[in-house]
């Protein structure tokens, strides 16, 4: 699945000379978290909720007086943005210009990746430069339930393809264990046994088992060899 499978297409956007109010009554409006700033359409800057958390207007602003004098001192430069932060009337004074952004033919994995090291809600879709889309986490839970209510992604298996479903996937983990571990499918029922290394591979072949359609039930009588540790002292 790529990032043009599930982004959104129709998203609202200011210019850099918008003002803060405009912006604001935009996001209230339109429920918007953050909205893409273009110029001349070119993606220039994004800004969000975060970056009216501290407006004079409404008493949330920074003072920077209230911090000891020697972190004034050694962060004296940050005096005056906060002053910008909290005062600024145009969008061009207050959005992230660090932009991050992803292109349609992104695979989904790369973009949670992204997401995850940034600590990021959405980043922009571009094209040449031109924003095309966006695409958040909240696209990737639509995403999710779309599939999850996919028939024909539900069409149950009998139990050799389950078997072979299954082992494909348990094949691929580094926590599993063939040498160590079985199972075999009796009438949509996975039966493990052998051994394991801890409740977490208990959880983890369960997790696996349970995404394939088909299995009625897990029976996991391996032995969890962690509670052997005290045996090698």
């Amino acid at each position: 699945m790529r990032v043009k499978d599930i982004m959104r297409t129709q998203v609202f956007s200011v210019s850099p000379h918008t003002s803060v109010p405009e912006l604001a009554e935009l996001m209230v409006r339109e429920h918007l978290t953050a909205v893409p700033v273009l110029d001349g359409g070119v993606l220039v800057g994004i800004v969000s909720e975060i970056d009216l958390m501290h407006r004079h207007e409404i008493g949330t602003q920074r003072d920077p007086t209230s911090r000891p004098w020697w972190r004034r001192l050694l962060a004296g430069e940050r005096c005056p943005a906060a002053y910008v932060e909290s005062h600024a009337s145009k969008v061009a004074d207050i959005m992230c210009t660090d932009l991050v952004s992803v292109t349609e033919d992104t695979p989904i994995v790369d973009v949670v990746d992204l997401l995850d090291a940034r600590n990021l809600r959405r980043v922009p879709v571009v094209r040449a430069g031109q924003l095309v889309g966006i695409i958040g986490r909240a696209d990737l839970l639509r995403a999710l339930v779309a599939l999850a209510g996919d028939p024909a992604a539900q069409n149950p298996m009998d139990d050799e393809l389950i078997h072979r479903a299954l082992r494909c996937e348990l094949d691929a983990q580094p926590w599993w264990s063939p040498s160590q571990c079985a199972f075999i499918v009796s009438d949509g029922v996975v039966h493990f046994h052998g051994l394991v290394e801890s409740q977490d591979g208990v959880r983890a072949a369960r997790v696996a088992a349970e995404r394939i359609p088909g299995v009625r039930g897990i029976v996991d009588r391996r032995l969890d060899t962690s509670a052997w540790g005290w045996l090698a002292r």
